[in-house]
């Protein structure tokens, strides 16, 4: 089973630190990076991927760090980074034939793992279209295809689902449940449904530090006692709104039901409620005005 550890690593771009002091253990199972954009995802992830080197701080991977393990430490890896490179007159079997050849896949097990790659994401009656006639859809699934021609141990994938519809991200959440097994599979997202049925382990990310992480279970329990449910009139849930990250809004005939995130009951009618992972998100990445204090508030 593949493990990977990274000790304090760190990346900065001129004066600005993209990621700092990040030190986590990740063994087999699916990790959602669950954070805002420019959270440093992408960057923690290309380092993962030994596109970028730390600025400090080491990444190993099976006790040996990743930089000495060289090619043998890529065979590993599948990735699929937000923007991926394609030939759009290519059709999707030459051009996963041609990336098997690129990642040293045996020239007689090529045909059979494109064709079992087709099937798995759902485009064998596709597969001699030109990509360029591809949907949005088509083109990220063409792209977990291609990152798990050379069955990986380590699957790292940036923002999969960016860009498609519901449909097509329940798709991806399954394509993605049913090769996991024995694998480390790090997703990077902003879209809490993409990780919160799949993921084994949450680790969010804000300003380039993991600031909390553990299973859904975990770190929804983590707010418990700060989220609420209240129901108020038009103009008061307004006001609210504007105070208060507000996770749900819904308008219930002349009176409105807020669901709000909040360290303290924010009205004295307001009732706790039982947090989901959409709350954990509002609370740790939802910038709230630090120059509102109780007395504007009115409360």
């Amino acid at each position: 089973m593949p493990e990977l550890k990274l000790d304090r690593v760190t990346k900065q771009f001129k004066n600005k630190i993209a990621v700092e002091h990040v030190s986590i253990h990740l063994k087999d199972g699916v990790y959602g990076f669950l954070g805002a954009n420019g959270a440093g995802k992408t960057t923690l992830l290309r380092m993962l991927c030994g596109v970028l080197k730390p600025t400090a701080g080491e990444i190993f991977c099976n006790g040996t760090e990743i930089g000495r393990l060289g090619g043998d430490y890529r065979y590993m890896l599948g990735y699929l980074p937000q923007d991926f490179g394609y030939y759009p007159d290519f059709t999707a079997v030459r051009y996963l034939t041609y990336l098997a050849a690129c990642k040293a896949v045996p020239k007689e097990a090529a045909g059979e793992k494109v064709q079992e790659m087709l099937r798995l994401v759902g485009l064998e009656g596709e597969q001699k279209a030109k990509i360029r006639t591809f949907s949005g859809g088509m083109l990220r699934r063409l792209g977990i295809a291609q990152a798990l021609l050379n069955d990986p141990e380590i699957v790292v994938l940036d923002e999969p689902t960016s860009g498609l519809d519901p449909k097509e991200r329940i798709r991806f959440r399954n394509i993605i449940s049913a090769m996991s097994k024995g694998r480390i599979v790090i997703l990077s997202t902003h879209i809490v449904s993409d990780v919160e049925f799949i993921a084994d382990e949450i680790l969010l990310m804000k300003k380039g530090r993991i600031v909390g992480q553990g299973s859904v279970a975990d770190v929804t329990e983590n707010i418990r006692g700060k989220v609420w449910e209240y129901e108020a009139e038009a103009e008061e849930a307004l006001r609210l709104n504007d105070i208060y990250p507000v996770s749900n809004l819904k308008n219930e005939g002349d009176r409105v039901r807020l669901r709000i995130v909040s360290e303290e009951r924010p009205h004295e009618g307001a009732l706790p409620a039982e947090p989901g992972l959409e709350d954990v998100y509002l609370y740790y990445f939802e910038e709230v005005s630090e120059h509102v204090d109780h007395m504007d508030r009115g409360i």
